[in-house]
């Protein structure tokens, strides 16, 4: 928030109020007065009072109220006098600095003006306009990680992200919603995923580990241009959405790395049923046992290579044929032969799919 602003208001009033009014930051330290050589004292009357309580309170002949936007209030107004016409212009000014900090704040707060970005609540032409008023550099490389919180303490996780993150010239951090944060962050040209997941892991670790915090997080693609931003976001959406469908395992989900994920999460659920139906003609999918599936995810790991599989499953390879052998007898397909494998891979998929989107009849 402007000091100047706040100056220019209490220069306004000073006429009007023919006392001596002012505004004092959570440090108590004279951001604006009316009388100009009080312009940075502090006072040790009221830096206890300021944020502990919103009502009006009196100390050293001055009256105080306390604003802001926040639970906690960050600046106080005060007028000279301990009477009842103090308290009322007290609450008056309180009143209206108030609202002007809000205007101010969603006005000329890059913060907020990010959220809108990504929450695509611009126009395309107004973002621009909005940038250069913020002076705001809208064509460096920026990614969007959304860090979507599973069980938490009593510790705020925003208020630890945005500790992670202080430049907040080129990072920002915000929340929308009470489980979700978004972090926005200013990256190199050319930087890798695994760098972003590097990043990432170093969140979730140090939620977990220091505060006891369990998160997950989606990656969305670096983007360039801060129209692109609201793009990185929805695919740190859909990272997230599609991890927990396909891979709920992974606390780090990167929307790059979901490959053919991201295609089946896009299929209506009745296209997949049909497409089940007609990979299993034989029999049902249902059919095969927890061994079994156990069996062809380990193969499927192993890059179809029945000796390393064998090796892996501490099973003899004549073991590991006849299991391979079952398969194809209830399947119809031959998970030794690519075509075969990729079919019965996606099958799977689709399937797990299903499962977490049944078909409403």
């Amino acid at each position: 928030m402007s000091n100047r602003l706040f100056q220019g208001v209490i220069h306004q009033m000073r006429d009007v109020i023919e006392r001596t009014i002012g505004i004092i930051d959570d440090n108590a330290t004279v951001v604006a007065c009316s009388e100009l050589s009080k312009i940075g004292e502090t006072s040790e009357y009221v830096s206890l009072d300021l944020g502990e309580s919103p009502e009006v309170f009196i100390r050293d002949g001055y009256t105080y109220k306390p604003f802001g936007t926040r639970l906690k209030s960050d600046y106080a107004v005060f007028v000279e006098g301990t009477d009842e016409v103090a308290m009322k212009y007290a609450n008056i000014l309180a009143i209206s600095l108030s609202s002007i900090k809000q205007y101010y704040d969603e006005k000329y707060d890059r913060s907020n003006f990010i959220k809108n970005v990504i929450l695509d609540n611009f126009l395309p032409g107004d973002i621009y306009v909005k940038s250069r008023e913020l002076h705001f550099n809208a064509d460096v490389s920026r990614v969007v990680l959304l860090i979507r919180i599973i069980s938490s303490t009593d510790i705020s996780a925003l208020d630890v992200v945005q500790n992670l993150f202080p430049d907040k010239q080129k990072d920002f951090v915000f929340n929308i919603s009470e489980s979700d944060i978004v972090l926005v962050k200013e990256i190199k040209p050319g930087i890798e995923t695994k760098d972003l997941e590097k990043l990432a892991r170093s969140i979730v670790d140090t939620l977990g580990s220091e505060f006891y915090i369990r998160t997950s997080v989606g990656i969305g693609t670096a983007v360039q241009g801060i129209k692109e931003l609201a793009r990185s976001f929805k695919e740190a959406q859909v990272a997230l959405e599609v991890g927990k469908v396909f891979d709920n395992e992974k606390s780090i989900v990167s929307y790059e790395n979901l490959g053919i994920a991201r295609l089946i999460y896009q299929l209506p659920t009745t296209l997949c049923e049909m497409f089940l139906q007609e990979v299993f003609k034989k029999g049902s999918i249902e059919s095969l046992d927890h061994e079994t599936l156990f069996t062809i995810q380990r193969f499927f790991e192993n890059n179809l290579n029945v000796s390393e599989t064998s090796r892996k499953l501490f099973v003899h390879r004549n073991t590991l044929v006849y299991r391979l052998e079952k398969i194809k007898k209830l399947t119809g397909l031959d998970l030794r032969e690519f075509d075969h494998a990729i079919v019965f891979k996606v099958a799977l998929m689709v399937k797990k799919y299903l499962t977490a989107n049944p078909i409403k009849y």
